[in-house]
């Protein structure tokens, strides 16, 4: 008989991390799929405070190596709370509507074991059944920030966080996802902090990671994400940006435009306590993040 072929052969190497909150059909969708993966990945779900059974059906789920149950909503502290739970070097991310492809997760160890600096890289995200390609795949593959020699891919400011692995070391170093942002546009900070730690954030599209929201989506995020941009910039960039950023939200309010009221009003809420955690990049990493401000990807000479 044949010797089973290495890439069948489990990998130890990650840990997938599933953040869900009242979405109970959908975490076990995202479970089978992980339970389908050749790498058999521990998972470690974080049920954010369901109310619909979710914690009941996730713990008998036989992929399942632990549930954690804080008893709150925590957002996406929850992927915190997971990668310090868990066992292996390198840690990937899954929300309750994405899973990742077959070979992606062996494929991200390798990348990070071959490449010391490498502390998150991201993969290119496929949507829905029809498997159609992520918006952000162009933009992050379109980065105009030069290539590093110690590390693989295209090097990035941000990233979508339920498709991306981390080296655990880095993660917690940098302190993981932001409690000023709780939820929302908050990858773009901890690339940030991961970048000024020393840390290469890369772009890589051999790995991939699908993605299945809900038709419509969950309402109430566009806010959120309003609300981060300005909170990021006010924890970490010049003044100056922060309070353009802030000028430009407070017109939108002004105006009426939908969502931006409340973004106004929760950041102003959050202000006290961003300014309390403000921290300014390295010049190295400012002048990356200046590099990417309003840049916009072309294709063939025009806007994509």
């Amino acid at each position: 008989m044949s010797a089973e072929p290495v890439r069948d052969l489990p990998d130890g190497r990650v840990t997938v991390a599933v953040i869900t909150r009242d979405r109970c059909a959908g975490v076990l969708r995202t479970l089978d799929a992980l339970t389908a993966l050749p790498e058999r990945p521990p998972v470690i779900v974080v049920d954010n405070g369901s109310g619909d059974g979710t914690f009941e059906a996730v713990r008998r789920h036989p992929v399942v190596t632990r549930v954690l149950r804080p008893g709150r909503n925590t957002g996406a502290l929850g992927r915190n709370l997971a990668v310090r739970q868990a066992d292996t070097p390198y840690v990937a991310f899954s929300d309750d509507d994405s899973w990742w492809a077959p070979g992606a997760l062996r494929r991200a160890a390798d990348l990070l074991d071959a490449h010391p600096r490498l502390g998150l890289v991201a993969a290119r995200t496929l949507v829905g059944p029809e498997q159609a390609e992520d918006p952000l795949n162009t933009v992050l593959a379109a980065s105009p920030l030069p290539p590093e020699p110690d590390v693989p891919g295209r090097p990035v400011l941000g990233f979508l966080a339920c498709a991306c692995v981390v080296r655990r070391e880095a993660f917690l170093g940098a302190g993981g996802f932001h409690p000023v942002l709780f939820f929302g546009g908050e990858e773009t900070l901890l690339a940030y902090d991961l970048t000024a730690r020393g840390w290469g954030v890369t772009y890589e599209p051999s790995l991939t990671a699908h993605h299945h929201p809900e038709p419509g989506g969950r309402d109430g995020r566009s806010h959120l994400m309003r609300r981060n941009e300005v909170l990021t910039l006010w924890l970490r960039r010049p003044l100056s940006a922060a309070l353009r950023a802030s000028g430009r939200l407070a017109a939108a309010a002004a105006v009426g435009e939908p969502g931006a009221r409340r973004a106004l009003r929760e950041a102003a809420a959050r202000l006290p306590a961003a300014l309390a955690r403000r921290r300014r990049l390295p010049p190295r990493v400012e002048r990356a993040a200046r590099l990417l401000d309003g840049w916009t990807p072309t294709r063939n000479g025009g806007p994509v």
